[in-house]
């Protein structure tokens, strides 16, 4: 009698193997799988971790990250704060020089470039801050060549603040003197987008090797290290 209820046994056992492997794989390592492709986008080895000058010398930190298309940037950036900053050319050298002497404003001054693996900023946003050019928050972002799993563009950036204008530390030439505490430009930014509908944001401690050091015109900065990766899909199409 034993014997003949062996097989049932045997494929009672085989069932129950399967389950327990459905429910490890679906419920255990699927998950941990999609949790670490959200964590850390594959762009963020190759990215580094500072900013560069047109000559070599290490720029503004790196302190955030958008994962996304350039049409969903764009889209999270068009607050009423937010503005993309005018190309560098003549004219609006002079307005900006203009603007910064009669304290109006101008909310889509021109930034300065640097540079992430040889290449400028892909684009640049800014917020006025009062009537003064000299004075405004401002975002250079940088895009990264690697996908993830999902297909999706990284994006890296740097925010920072603009106190002011004077003679850079290093060179000797006219720029604009960002304040000290990067973080707080950081999360001012990610504080005007992340209430916006599917947006998410999380956070990468110790991204910066550094915690304090000087930018390419001199001025010192301070950070907590932590990289904010903000996520939003592309709008839905109508």
């Amino acid at each position: 009698m034993q014997k003949r209820h062996a097989p049932l046994a045997i494929v009672l056992a085989g069932l129950a193997a399967c389950g327990i492997f459905y429910g490890v794989t679906a419920y255990e390592f699927v998950p941990s799988v999609w949790r670490f492709v959200e964590r850390r986008h594959p762009a963020l080895d190759q990215a580094g971790t500072r900013s560069y000058t047109a000559v070599g010398i290490p720029g503004d930190p790196l302190n955030l990250a958008f994962v996304g298309s350039e049409a969903a940037l764009r889209r999270v950036m068009a607050t009423d704060q937010w503005h993309d900053a005018d190309p560098i050319t003549l004219r609006s050298s002079v307005r900006i020089v203009v603007d910064s002497a009669a304290h109006r404003a101008y909310a889509a001054a021109p930034v300065s470039n640097l540079y992430v693996h040889g290449r400028r900023q892909d684009l640049s946003f800014e917020a006025p801050s009062g009537n003064d050019p000299s004075r405004r928050h401002h975002v250079r972002f940088w895009k990264m060549d690697t996908p993830d799993l999902l297909g999706r563009t990284l994006w890296i950036g740097a925010a920072t603040y603009d106190r002011g204008v004077g003679l850079s530390h290093t060179t000797g030439q006219l720029t604009h003197h960002i304040a000290a505490d990067v973080d707080r430009e950081r999360d001012k930014l990610v504080g005007d987008i992340a209430r916006l509908a599917g947006v998410s944001v999380k956070w990468i401690d110790r991204y910066q090797p550094e915690l304090e050091g000087r930018n390419g015109g001199g001025d010192r900065y301070f950070t907590d290290g932590r990289l904010a990766v903000i996520e939003a899909p592309d709008a839905p199409a109508n």
